[in-house]
């Protein structure tokens, strides 16, 4: 029995975000619920657990999502929060046991909170081992994930999970099919009733008896909904028409369905301080079926119950409605939020990167481009799809590039190897002449061609570089040997030191100043050689006078850098051990540079003849070669001062 019975529209879009409050005597149509209504897993979703170069969801494991979007905005943190803090294996322990003890229907929103749970676990260990991978020297083209267990199992569960799912499916159709035979037949038994020669009580008990086996029967098949319902109440109609109900009966049957209708006004009513819009809504649409399932009122209560029941639903209808158009302009802005992002990444590919050190900047920016666009919210469902698209275009053509130029760099670094090689040929070649000036010229020829041959792979740098260096110090040592031999011109030289040292230990330096040093070792310089044997000992004095006069000179400004240096390694402890770290190596490198830079001017000395010119020129080598010895100090002192602030901090 109904008189009233308001309309819920049918829709086959993702957000209902209305219920239609027409009145209508014979006409009902039921709207599309949640679970008649799948929507397919979105980019944003598989964007969200997929690592950014190696892991991706499995195909196999997609979840099937049957509920509106505003469910799943509603009930996302709320179902991903549960699973916060458990581990892979777990995880796939707590899927076994839902798709198990759990009706498939009912544990959606868990399948999908464990799948993206475990996914951002994943992709958090096959970034670290990335990371050590790399850091280990290891190309980064060349890492492979390690295979993972768990993440099989899970794709075996959730292999099971969509096996079930299907079934449930399909006997859910077959359901519909035979709630619309049952109904149909509760309809012809409805007709019967006109025509029966039963009593009265009787004939009113079968009709309620037909109500209630109306009301038990479940969903049918949507495309029949609307002409069902019309047929029902025609019949529902025909029955109060044709059948003569006695005024008692009928009066307390109204009554009945009046206290029922008060109840479902009051319900409505109650709905408005509902904390969840879409909740609230969600139960509008229980009660506007139980309305329209509940029969007639007194024709004095009927505008009146409908009024207060349209007027409460209205009010919620108009919550629900701001509530999404709220929800669709913060789509908008994601849109244009992620645009953006689209257009960083596609300006960021887009720069010519000609180093590996602009090519690990970009990518650190693109990672920090990456990470941002997780944290925005879906798009408006028509450019969801494709605006994930471009962003994803955009980063697989950067990365693309990427693993373009690396293997670019490593042809070239195996090219410089193979003339490396070739040098080190030629300068063994040469190590044991005796044509002094020609081997000496074409020495120094290998050693300028060897500066500019580009980088090797750093596995076969120090070998290559000893192997050269070792074939050029012989050669000099050599040549210093053979022309030691010239004593008397040395041992003259020997007695101008010895007199040169005497006369630098009583310089007043503070007097003379910086000058004064340069001039004692051009003089120095000028002398020549000494006998081999006496050799390291004079350049040992001569190295302590010289140090003892740089000290003495410049003692004050040494302390004074130290101290600077103290305050910058103070400041960088606020900034992180990593930052301590990063100066520590910055100035390692500089002493490995300074240290090669040593070497080669120690074995240029030997290049020049002894005449005076030549002796000034060593003079001037040797200046600088103490100048490079008090920045490798200075340096170490710096490293030395940076370790003892590491070691305070992991106390």
């Amino acid at each position: 029995m109904a008189d009233e019975k308001p309309t819920l529209p049918v829709t086959d879009e993702r957000v209902e975000t209305t219920v239609d409050m027409t009145q209508s005597d014979n006409h009902a149509t039921l709207g599309a619920t949640s679970s008649e209504s799948a929507s397919p897993m979105t980019p944003e979703v598989e964007n969200t657990v997929a690592a950014a170069a190696d892991t991706t969801i499995d195909k196999d494991i997609e979840v099937d999502d049957e509920t509106s979007f505003d469910d799943t905005v509603a009930e996302e943190a709320s179902s991903e929060d549960k699973f916060a803090g458990k581990t892979k294996e777990e995880l796939v322990a707590i899927l076994s046991q839902l798709i198990a003890e759990q009706p498939v229907q009912a544990i959606r929103r868990d399948v999908e909170a464990i799948k993206v749970a475990f996914y951002r676990i994943r992709r958090a260990e096959v970034e670290a081992a990335r990371k050590a991978f790399i850091e280990e020297g290891g190309a980064e083209e060349e890492f492979t994930p390690p295979v993972d267990n768990a993440e099989n199992e899970l794709k075996e569960q959730f292999k099971e999970y969509r096996r079930l799912r299907d079934i449930f499916l399909s006997n859910l159709e077959a359901e519909k099919e035979e709630n619309l035979k049952i109904k149909l037949q509760i309809i012809e038994e409805l007709k019967e009733l006109v025509n029966s020669d039963e009593t009265l009580n009787h004939t009113f008990n079968k009709f309620r008896e037909l109500q209630q086996r109306w009301k038990d029967t479940g969903i049918v098949p949507l495309a029949n909904v609307k002409d069902l319902w019309e047929t029902y109440n025609l019949h529902v109609e025909n029955f109060y028409n044709f059948i003569k109900i006695n005024k008692e009966l009928r009066d307390l049957d109204l009554k009945k369905n009046y206290e029922q209708k008060i109840a479902l006004c009051e319900q409505a009513e109650a709905l408005l301080m509902e904390p969840s819009i879409v909740e609230a809504f969600h139960k509008l649409q229980k009660l506007h079926d139980e309305w329209r399932e509940t029969g007639p009122v007194a024709k004095e209560y009927k505008e009146v119950l409908w009024e207060r029941f349209k007027a409460a639903s209205s009010r919620i209808n108009k919550q629900h409605q701001a509530h999404f158009e709220s929800l669709k302009a913060d789509q908008v802005k994601n849109l244009a939020l992620k645009t953006e992002l689209c257009e960083a990444a596609e300006e960021l590919t887009a720069q010519p990167m000609t180093t590996r050190k602009e090519w690990n900047k970009a990518s650190e920016k693109l990672l920090d481009i990456q990470k941002t666009w997780k944290t925005i919210g879906f798009a408006p469902k028509k450019e969801n799809t494709r605006i994930y698209d471009r962003f994803r275009a955009a980063c697989d053509k950067f990365f693309e590039a990427k693993r373009v130029f690396y293997s670019d760099v490593k042809t070239e670094m195996d090219h410089n190897l193979q003339l490396k090689n070739e040098l080190c040929e030629a300068a063994e070649s040469l190590m044991n002449s005796d044509d002094w000036k020609k081997a000496t010229d074409d020495l120094i020829a290998l050693q300028t061609r060897w500066k500019e041959v580009g980088t090797v792979s750093r596995r076969h740098s120090d070998a290559v570089w000893k192997r050269f260096r070792a074939a050029c110090d012989k050669f000099f040592e050599r040549k210093s040997a053979h022309f030691a031999s010239v004593d008397d011109e040395h041992e003259e030289n020997l007695k101008k030191k010895l007199a040169l040292l005497e006369e630098m230990a009583a310089a007043d330096i503070k007097a003379g100043g910086y000058e004064v040093i340069r001039n004692f070792q051009r003089r120095w310089g000028e002398i020549g050689f000494v006998p081999i044997k006496q050799k390291d000992e004079i350049q040992k004095r001569y190295k302590a006078v010289v140090d003892k006069l740089f000290t003495a000179l410049r003692g004050s400004e040494r302390d004074r850098s130290i101290n600077r240096f103290k305050e910058k390694v103070s400041s960088m402890k606020s900034s992180g051990e990593n930052r301590l770290r990063q100066e520590r190596e910055h100035l390692y490198n500089k002493v490995r540079q300074l240290e090669q830079e040593v070497a080669l001017l120690e074995n240029n000395i030997g290049f020049f003849s002894k005449s005076k010119n030549s002796d000034s020129l060593i003079a001037e080598i040797r200046t600088k070669i103490q100048h490079i010895h008090e920045e490798i100090a200075s340096a170490i002192e710096k490293v030395k001062l940076i370790d003892s602030q590491m070691e305070e901090n992991n106390k």
